[in-house]
């Protein structure tokens, strides 16, 4: 039996994954869950799986949550030293880091130097720090397997292959929910919040929007698998169908294909290096009929165009991106700034940063607040 801890219990990713172990419950036992505020929703997942400790985002939260589980025999932890401790608990042999933001960054440094398998949802731990989290997985002999649909189908691709024989890596984009329309400043938190094809939290889903994921998967793929960003190409494909494709130096395409949900990857995170039947739905592909592919538009999604930026110019310049756009996406949650204004915040917040070429983690988190810091002070 595989013993799971999940960092963001309550979010898309960990619901999702708490009903792949439900089905389960055989093969995984859930022993401690970490999530922010949501204390109802974790107060329902901790009597369902009855997990050793929980941690949650602040004291408020964990009176809350006290009073909902009395008489449940619990260890009630707080903020990020009580995130931390749920990633570096004994007897655990894979944690979920599925914490929206940079939140999810000690803790999984945490549980990497205890020795923790990853399975990583939390694309801004690589962006942030890939070269770090990378060199320290390979130090403390962690794997580390993607939980995002396009990496886990990049990692199916190339599994068993050697670096040598691949060309380029090409991820796909659904292009969210504007890909084609013209008036782009008039776009509301609304409008952005309705994704076309996929249920994510508010921040990821606004990010599809702006084609920041995309940008932040780039960075994403180019630690996870050692691939040269300008290697890495990405192509809107509205279906969501194929989930990524790699292409081999003997011009071969190798692509990985489902319907678009969440649970696949995440069972095969689970589950690894043994898969789960049953898991999704089954592709119909005569159903579909017909898969279309396009190149994104970086004059009207500028977004991604920075990301490529970033991880060329190296050093803490992805931190500060990443940093920049969390900010922004707030702001434009809050309606404190338009749709157009999260390019432009994040724009100017990296044109005003001195970037550190070759990074220790305490410069990571020091650029980390420096480019919210900066960010906020213009969008605010």
């Amino acid at each position: 039996m595989k013993r799971i801890a999940i960092l963001g219990s309550t979010g898309s990713i960990g619901v999702n994954c708490l009903q792949v172990i439900q089905k389960h419950p055989q093969r995984f036992k859930v022993r401690a869950l970490a999530a922010g505020r949501n204390v109802h929703l974790l107060a329902e997942q901790v009597i369902e799986f009855k997990p050793e400790a929980v941690s949650v985002r602040d004291a408020d939260a964990a009176a809350q949550l006290e009073e909902l589980l009395k008489g449940y025999n619990v260890e009630i932890l707080i903020g990020e030293q009580g995130h931390i401790r749920i990633a570096s608990m004994a007897d655990v042999d894979l944690l979920v880091s599925a914490m929206v933001g940079v939140a999810g960054l000690a803790p999984t440094i945490a549980a990497i130097k205890c020795g923790r398998d990853i399975a990583l949802a939390n694309k801004e731990t690589l962006v942030a720090a890939g070269s770090v989290m990378m060199d320290l997985a390979k130090e403390h002999g962690v794997k580390i397997l993607p939980i995002d649909s396009e990496h886990s189908a990049i990692f199916q691709c190339i599994h068993g292959r050697d670096k040598a024989e691949i060309r380029r890596i090409i991820l796909t984009a659904s292009g969210g929910p504007f890909c084609h329309r013209k008036d782009l400043e008039s776009i509301t938190p609304a409008d952005a919040l309705k994704h076309p094809t996929w249920s994510m939290g508010a921040k990821i889903t606004i990010d599809s929007a702006t084609l920041m994921n995309k940008g932040l998967e780039v960075i994403e793929a180019h630690h996870l698998f050692g691939i040269p960003a300008e290697d890495i190409q990405v192509v809107v494909h509205p279906q969501s169908i194929i989930h990524s494709m790699v292409e081999l130096i003997d011009g071969g395409l190798i692509a990985q294909l489902s319907v678009p949900d969440m649970k696949a990857p995440i069972a095969y995170c689970l589950s690894y290096p043994e898969r789960l039947d049953g898991v999704i739905e089954r592709l119909n592909l005569t159903a579909i009929g017909s898969l279309s592919f396009e190149n994104p538009d970086t004059d009207r999604f500028p977004c991604l165009q920075l990301a490529y930026d970033a991880v060329k110019i190296g050093g803490t310049m992805p931190a500060v991106l990443n940093a920049a756009n969390e900010v922004a996406v707030s702001g434009f949650l809050a309606q404190r700034i338009g749709f157009m204004d999260i390019p432009r915040v994040i724009k100017h917040v990296m044109e005003s940063h001195n970037p550190i070429p070759y990074p220790a983690i305490e410069d990571i988190f020091a650029a980390t607040e420096w480019g919210k810091d900066a960010a906020h002070s213009i969008s605010s």
